[in-house]
C-alpha cells in the first residue's frame, strides 16, 4: 500500500463514557504507517478532550462549555448560538464539510449511534462504517429504536461490540446485517493497574462494594441503593462507592438523604482516574439493566477485585459464572442475594479474586486492532 488510508472520527465531544474510551484507544493504537488519522469534533467538551493523540488532527466545530464565559447571560447567549450553528451544519453538511474539512477521506466511521446521521449524511465520496455498542432490548422508545438499526443497514460496515448487540436485533426485529462483524473492544488491562496506584484512597466502612458508571436510570443505582440499605438493616456493614456522573445524580442524593445512607452510599461523580477507588474497594458491583461489552469488567478484572454483575449483553461474553466473576438477573431480589453472598462467604470471593488473575490472558488486544484494520483496509480497497 503506497499512500496512507485517510480516516475520518465524527463524534459530538469527549466527555468520560465508554464511546469516548473505545474512540481513545482507537485513536492511539491504530497503525500510523496504514492510516492518517482526523478526529472531528462538534462541540470542542468534556474531561477526555485533550486525551486525543497529539498526531491525530483534531477538527472542533464549536467550543466547549469549559472555554464559555462564566456570566450566565452571556453563557446562555454562548449555548443558543452554539446550538443555531450545529443545527445549520446538520441540515447543510456539505457546508460543514466545505469550512472545516480540507481534503478527501476514504474512510468516516461513526464511534456510536449519537454519530450514525453525522456520518451518513456526509457529502463525501467515502466508506462509511458504523459501530453499535448497544442492547437494544431494554429501550422502550420503538421510534428511537427502529431509527437505529434502520440506520445500521445503510453503512457500508458495521462493527457491534459483542455477539449479543447484533443476535437480539435478529431475535427481536427479525434483521440481519452481513456487512458486520463483532469486535469487542479493547481493556488496557496494564495502563489501569498502573493507574490504580497512583494515589491513596481510605473508606470509612468495610468491606466496600465499588461500582462505575454513568449516573442514568437504566444502570440501576436507584435499585442498588434500596439493596445496600436493606443489607445494612439485616445487619452487613458495608459501604458502596459509585464513580461517574450524570442526569441521574441528584435523584441518587436525594434517596440516599431519604434512606438515611449518604455516609455508606458513596457518590463520588466523575474520576479522570477512578481506578485508585475501585483497587482499594473490596468488590466490584455493576447493576445495569443494560450494558453492550462494558471496558469495566475487563478492567476491574485486572485489579483482581471480585466482580458481581447483572447478566445483561455482553457481559456473558467476559465472564464465566462463578469462576472469575458472579452473574445475576438484572433485578432487586437477585443483586441482593449476589451481595450477601459475598459478604457472608469471603471464600468463595477470593476464589473470583484468584482467577482473575488471568485476565490478561483473557483480553488480547493486538488481535482486536487487527481486526479493526482488517475492516478498514477491506473497506479502502472496495472504495
Amino acid at each position: 500500500m503506497h499512500q496512507k488510508i485517510k480516516l475520518l472520527f465524527r463524534h459530538r465531544s469527549m466527555e468520560m463514557g465508554g464511546v469516548e474510551r473505545v474512540l481513545l484507544d482507537l485513536l492511539e493504537n491504530l497503525p500510523r504507517d496504514i492510516f492518517d488519522i482526523t478526529l472531528l469534533l462538534s462541540i470542542y467538551q468534556g474531561e477526555l478532550r485533550t486525551e486525543v493523540p497529539s498526531d491525530v488532527e483534531l477538527i472542533s466545530i464549536q467550543k466547549g462549555r469549559e472555554d464559555m464565559s462564566s456570566n450566565s447571560m452571556v453563557r446562555k447567549f454562548q449555548l443558543i448560538k452554539r446550538g443555531l450553528i450545529l443545527w445549520y451544519y446538520r441540515r447543510f453538511p456539505k457546508a460543514l464539510y466545505k469550512k472545516y474539512l480540507k481534503k478527501d477521506f476514504d474512510i468516516e466511521v461513526a464511534p456510536g449511534y449519537t454519530d450514525f446521521d453525522s456520518v451518513l449524511d456526509s457529502p463525501a465520496s467515502s466508506r462509511k462504517i458504523g459501530w453499535f455498542h448497544t442492547d437494544v432490548s431494554y429501550d422502550p422508545n420503538q421510534k428511537r429504536v427502529l431509527h437505529r438499526i434502520n440506520s445500521l443497514k445503510r453503512f457500508d460496515w458495521t462493527i457491534f461490540g459483542s455477539r449479543q448487540t447484533r443476535e437480539v436485533i435478529k431475535d427481536l426485529y427479525n434483521i440481519e446485517y452481513p456487512k458486520s462483524s463483532i469486535i469487542y473492544n479493547a481493556i488496557k488491562i496494564k495502563e489501569v493497574q498502573v493507574k490504580s496506584g497512583e494515589f491513596p484512597v481510605d473508606y470509612n466502612v468495610r468491606p466496600v462494594f465499588s461500582s462505575m458508571g454513568r449516573l442514568h436510570s437504566r444502570k440501576n443505582y436507584h435499585t442498588l441503593m434500596k439493596i445496600h440499605k436493606k443489607l445494612l438493616d439485616e445487619g452487613y456493614p458495608h459501604s458502596i462507592a459509585v464513580i461517574g456522573g450524570g442526569g441521574e445524580m441528584s435523584n441518587l442524593k436525594k434517596q440516599a438523604k431519604e434512606l438515611d445512607v449518604e455516609k455508606t452510599f458513596l457518590l463520588l461523580d466523575t474520576q479522570i482516574n477512578p481506578y485508585p477507588y475501585i483497587k482499594n474497594s473490596d468488590y466490584f458491583v455493576l447493576p445495569s439493566e443494560s450494558e453492550s461489552y462494558p471496558l469495566t469488567i475487563g478492567e476491574v478484572m485486572g485489579l483482581e477485585i471480585p466482580i458481581i454483575s447483572t447478566n445483561v449483553g455482553g457481559i456473558p461474553e467476559m465472564i464465566d459464572h462463578k469462576i472469575d466473576g458472579y452473574l445475576v438477573a438484572p433485578d432487586e431480589d437477585s443483586i441482593y442475594e449476589g451481595m450477601k453472598l459475598f459478604l457472608k462467604n469471603h471464600e468463595f470471593a477470593e476464589s473470583i479474586k484468584e482467577n482473575t488473575k488471568k485476565a490478561i490472558e483473557k483480553f488480547d488486544n493486538q488481535k482486536i486492532y487487527d481486526a479493526v484494520t482488517e475492516v478498514f483496509v477491506n473497506q479502502y480497497q472496495l472504495k
